[in-house]
């Protein structure tokens, strides 16, 4: 737990005493959490994919998992926070934000998105978000980002082009596309609320968040709107017959209640910005993945476009340190104390 004392500089008004769940920022520890967080999401595309071309719905693969995700990580998450109820109560709106965003929009769009597209495709649309995560950035703080930032949106731009074939060669399905859009707003969600400061630890707090976000595709589920469908009790892993309940229990375990709480935790020490293109590893992991699985790789110059996105992880690096190295200290104080 941290207090941060906020002192006013216009006047002698007492101090402002907030008390908050927060870590101190290890970039090292953020790093780790976050390439591990990354491994884990990447897994999702293929399972989830080999599940779909075995029956099951988009819909239904994705209320499994998150809904599954969070019986898991409920128990644990509620009593960590079981003395700070009230606590829990006031965050609500955000962990409700989050489920809706970062969960529902975020894995119904790339799950929509894999039935139709090659899964390193899909994955590289969704990661459109990070430009939405700089602009959301830009306007909540009303700071510009370093133009070296803007040098990586630049080259995220262009490596998207080339992975959509903009040449017309191989265009992609539109609607896989727009399902894939879909995803890239819910994951700029992701990154931009896991990073604000919350009285939640990060495993509560992606507990709760999986939870708002089944009950909301339940919802939807239930009037209509999404088809739950369930498919084939076996299914196509790497060309062996395996199990259904297999493939649901890696997307729950793996896929879900790991990858959420390493990327809250990551993003956390890293900040909005910097996490989501560290998060751009998930690229490489999938079409990893999505080989070893299903034996699909993209095509060459697919392959470049991912190389040149992720070339941007660099250039956002040096525009955030040069940035912040150029920023005036902050007027608040951070005293740590120990955790309640």
């Amino acid at each position: 737990m941290t207090v941060i004392i906020r002192w006013s500089l216009h006047g002698p008004q007492q101090p402002e005493v907030v008390v908050v769940e927060a870590v101190r920022r290890h970039v090292g520890v953020g790093l780790l959490a976050l390439v591990l967080s990354s491994a884990a999401f990447g897994t999702s595309g293929p399972f989830a994919k080999s599940l779909i071309e075995a029956g099951w719905s988009p819909g239904a693969v994705v209320l499994l998992r998150i809904a599954g995700a969070s019986a898991l990580l409920l128990p644990v998450g509620l009593w960590q926070v079981r003395h700070r109820l009230r606590a829990v109560v006031r965050e609500l709106p955000l962990v409700g934000l989050y489920g809706c965003l970062a969960v529902a929009a975020a894995q119904l769009g790339y799950f929509q998105a894999v039935e139709r597209l090659a899964v390193g495709v899909a994955l590289l649309i969704e990661y459109l978000g990070i430009v939405l995560v700089v602009l959301a950035v830009w306007v909540i703080t009303r700071r510009a980002p370093h133009r070296l930032t803007g040098v990586g949106i630049v080259l995220a731009l262009v490596g998207l082009a080339l992975v959509l074939d903009v040449t017309g060669q191989a265009t992609p399905d539109l609607v896989g596309v727009a399902w894939g859009l879909l995803a890239a707003a819910g994951l700029a969600g992701h990154y931009v609320l896991a990073a604000r400061e919350t009285t939640l630890p990060p495993f509560t707090f992606a507990a709760l968040g999986l939870g708002a976000g089944a009950v909301l595709l339940a919802v939807v589920g239930a009037a209509g709107v999404i088809p739950m469908v369930a498919g084939s009790a076996r299914v196509d892993v790497a060309g062996h017959a395996t199990p259904a309940w297999l493939a649901l229990a890696e997307l729950v375990v793996v896929a879900a209640a790991v990858a959420y709480v390493l990327g809250v935790l990551g993003a956390r020490h890293l900040g909005s910005t910097l996490a989501s293109f560290v998060g751009l590893t998930e690229v490489l992991f999938a079409v990893l993945f999505a080989w070893l699985v299903l034996g699909e790789l993209p095509g060459a110059w697919q392959l470049v476009g991912g190389v040149v996105i992720l070339a941007g992880v660099a250039a956002v690096r040096l525009g955030e340190r040069r940035q912040s190295g150029a920023e005036p200290a902050s007027a608040d104080v951070d005293l740590p104390s120990p955790v309640a």
